[in-house]
């Protein structure tokens, strides 16, 4: 005899109906965003480091969504690892919302929101970035981040070859960006503010 096939009643799964709302009003100005990026940021479990990730943008039948792959190796001789994060993508008045959660564990959630570019061509978006750090005191903490465009179709694996942690100093990364990603505060403003 066969097991019963469970359906998911959206009544028992109220977050459903709010996504759907912010799918039919939050993808549609997304399609020139699809594609990898390399993601920068202050490493929120290395401090001092800065992390360079793979994302890959994509659209699927009811939405648009993306993963993003981290690779560490703290030090030449460590093992390296990974980690894997699943999320969506919106467009909601002028602002890319990124959402996105630890696809093994499901310990965390992040949340990125980018400028998006009025340029034809797409080179380099910037934001922040708020989540909690991979260590064991899980401080939640806000960063600078930069987006820079790879295009449609990449090599992956040399692309995930150039992830991982780098040291400020060095000249791996470029000035611009570099200074794109400081995590400084001016005198006159109140609150931790993105920078475009």
């Amino acid at each position: 005899m066969k097991p019963r096939t469970q359906t998911i009643e959206r009544s028992n799964y109220p977050e459903l109906e709010h996504l759907t709302k912010l799918h039919r009003t939050g993808d549609s100005n997304l399609e020139k965003y699809l594609g990898y990026y390399f993601e920068y940021y202050y490493s929120l479990s290395s401090p001092g480091k800065i992390l360079r990730t793979l994302i890959c943008i994509e659209r699927q039948e009811d939405g648009v969504y993306y993963q993003r792959t981290e690779r560490f190796q703290e030090a030449s001789k460590h093992v390296i690892s990974h980690g894997v994060y699943n999320g969506v993508a919106f467009f909601l008045t002028d602002r890319i919302f990124l959402i996105d959660y630890e696809a093994r564990t499901g310990y965390e959630i992040t949340e990125t929101i980018l400028f998006p570019t009025f340029r034809n061509k797409l080179s380099r978006l910037s934001g922040l970035k708020l989540g909690v750090s991979g260590s064991g005191e899980r401080m939640p903490c806000c960063t600078r981040v930069v987006y820079e465009y790879l295009g449609r179709s990449i090599n992956k694996h040399r692309a995930l070859s150039l992830c991982g942690l780098y040291d400020p100093a060095g000249d791996e990364i470029d000035a611009p960006l570099k200074e794109a990603l400081v995590n400084s505060i001016a005198p006159n403003e109140w609150h931790f503010r993105a920078r475009h």
